[in-house]
């Protein structure tokens, strides 16, 4: 029987963490970036939909646009780094976004207690190549506002998403939230960026 993600984190392994810090670091090439317009808006429409889903709090079809084996990762420092060496405001495997989900969903989670209603923008979308042709590298700037009891919470920066395109369609393998103010006093984050 394979291992199942939602049970145990048996792929955050050494060379696991090895292979994110490469695919993470100097990736935003000139000489690496894709022209391909169709390309470009595919991935685009991979984003927005996946906006529009967290925007609707519709998380378990979120979770469906993520491989069995993935990381949702916001880093507190700067240009992301390494998480085995640097915190990190989240770092969730399958497992982690499955209980989030839940935790979100549950009518004790009293930080969504009014639930929050939150609205996302994306833009300037870029797409680079990797060493696979069927993995890309895709970066882009959010603009995310959060609204709830009154209370009125903006966060700003860039995705960086790590796609496979598959026959069935587009896989998020990794997304890096890189918070302009990652450094800053976040208060507690109880959504999804």
């Amino acid at each position: 029987m394979p291992d199942d993600p939602s049970l145990s984190s048996f792929y955050v392994s050494n060379n696991f963490y090895q292979k994110l810090v490469e695919n993470f670091t100097s990736w935003q090439n000139d000489d690496e970036e894709i022209s391909d317009l169709t390309l470009r808006d595919s991935c685009r429409q991979l984003l927005e939909r996946e906006a529009r889903l967290l925007d609707e709090h519709r998380l378990e079809d979120w979770l469906t646009l993520y491989t069995q084996e993935c990381i949702y990762w916001v880093p507190a420092t700067p240009h992301g780094g390494d998480p085995r060496r640097e915190i990190a405001v989240c770092f969730d495997d399958r497992r982690r976004l499955q209980d989030r989900i839940y935790r979100l969903k549950n009518e004790f989670a009293w930080s969504q207690q009014p639930r929050s209603r939150t609205t996302r923008l994306i833009s300037n979308v870029t797409v680079f190549q990797t060493a696979d042709p069927a993995k890309f590298m895709v970066r882009s700037v959010f603009y995310s506002t959060e609204f709830q009891g009154g209370d009125w919470r903006q966060y700003t920066g860039w995705y960086g998403h790590h796609l496979q395109q598959t026959d069935d369609g587009w896989e998020i393998l990794v997304k890096q939230v890189n918070l302009i103010d990652c450094d800053q006093n976040l208060r507690n984050l109880s959504v999804i960026l």
